[in-house]
């Protein structure tokens, strides 16, 4: 097995890197205090090809792979966890259903703003009622001649509060269960499209959120995403996707605060020498190598799958993310740790990195949820 870098792989590698560690990892603590949108990041994230970097060039695309994806998406989050999210709903839940289920039509208006950055975009599946219980929402879409007519809300809409579109999921056909979803773009222009005030949150304090409400919202039939009725399927499969984004991110984030950790273990004295020197830290270092190196492989498996096309990877990407979501977690917390009271601190990011990894078990399916799709598979063998 090759578990070795391609030479366009290696390179998107880097010039992320580059970026993340020159652009983004400056401004990361302030974007974080002050819950400050990263417009310029954002901005150069797209001049980059960074915010559509598995649509193909023709769609205005990097038409690099989902490998590469995820390596840029682990770069980016490891500076800057809220960056990195902005930039993985754009890809992940915007771009890719637009270029895989869109018309000549919807790529051409939507999907290649979007993947150059000109237009960014966010996800409307959670609802305050339904959560993770996404076969049944409330919003309800009412056929009005050349017209969907949607009524109800959305919440926890990451880029919510300055996307231009949305691709958004609601009940068309209340008797059909799964089969009476529909996917839609809507622009964020369009009348009884009304975005909410910016959440407030433990983490990911630079990637705003926000509840849309949706009151009489006229959108065109020609903003329907595929066909009526397949709007359940369309959301399944872009999670599946999506979860390799947010897995690559917490990979990031875990990687960041353990990097921290081993450089201030060797600075810092204690006990008559440094902390690294004593085996405890040792043990606990050892630890967040191993899980973040397994973590990485699991993820790389998964984004290899989907660049197949060919196979289905809804178990292997639920493994990568409730893996990496978990160990991110685990290892921030043991990196706080290595840091004692300064770990605590806002004067340094560890305190940031552990705020931030909590989430990744949250959002694009809970821990709970991951369990039951992989068990889910583990049991149809």
């Amino acid at each position: 097995m090759d578990l070795s870098l391609n030479e366009e792989q290696t390179l998107i590698q880097q010039m992320a890197r580059d970026f993340a560690e020159k652009e983004v990892a400056p401004q990361a603590r302030e974007l974080d205090q002050n819950s400050t949108w990263p417009t310029d990041l954002v901005r150069k994230l797209g001049e980059l090809g960074l915010m559509g970097v598995a649509v193909p060039t023709e769609d205005g695309g990097a038409g690099s792979d989902n490998l590469s994806y995820s390596l840029a998406m682990e770069e980016i989050s490891r500076a800057c966890a809220s960056v990195g999210v902005i930039m993985s709903v754009n890809n992940s839940l915007v771009c890719d259903p637009i270029m895989r289920f869109g018309n000549d039509d919807q790529k051409k208006r939507f999907l290649e703003p979007l993947a150059t950055g000109k237009m960014l975009g966010c996800f409307g599946l959670t609802e305050p009622t339904s959560g993770s219980d996404a076969s049944h929402m409330d919003t309800l879409g009412v056929e009005d001649g050349d017209h969907w007519v949607l009524n109800g809300s959305k919440n926890w809409i990451t880029n919510g509060p300055h996307a231009d579109v949305m691709v958004v999921f609601a009940a068309t056909d209340r008797d059909a269960g799964t089969r009476g979803v529909t996917a839609f773009i809507v622009e964020k222009d369009t009348p009884g499209f009304n975005p909410q005030p910016a959440d407030h949150k433990l983490g990911i304090h630079g990637a705003h959120s926000c509840t849309i409400f949706f009151e009489e919202c006229r959108v065109p039939k020609a903003n329907v995403l595929g066909e009526p009725g397949q709007g359940f399927k369309i959301a399944m499969s872009t999670l599946d996707g999506g979860r390799i984004g947010i897995a690559s991110q917490a990979l990031g984030i875990a990687r960041a605060a353990y990097e921290k950790a081993v450089e201030y273990s060797k600075e810092r004295k204690a006990f008559g020498g440094k902390l690294a020197d004593l085996q405890a830290i040792q043990f606990k270092l050892a630890d967040m190598a191993t899980e973040i190196d397994a973590a990485r492989l699991l993820i790389h498996r998964a984004a290899t799958l989907k660049d197949k096309k060919t196979v289905r990877f809804t178990q292997e990407a639920a493994i990568a993310k409730l893996f990496a979501s978990e160990m991110a977690t685990r290892v921030t917390h043991q990196a706080l740790q290595v840091y004692g009271g300064y770990g605590y601190s806002q004067e340094y990011d560890m305190e940031r990195h552990y705020r931030d990894a909590r989430i990744t078990e949250i959002y694009e399916g809970t821990s709970e949820i991951m369990r039951i799709v992989i068990a889910t598979h583990a049991l149809r063998a």
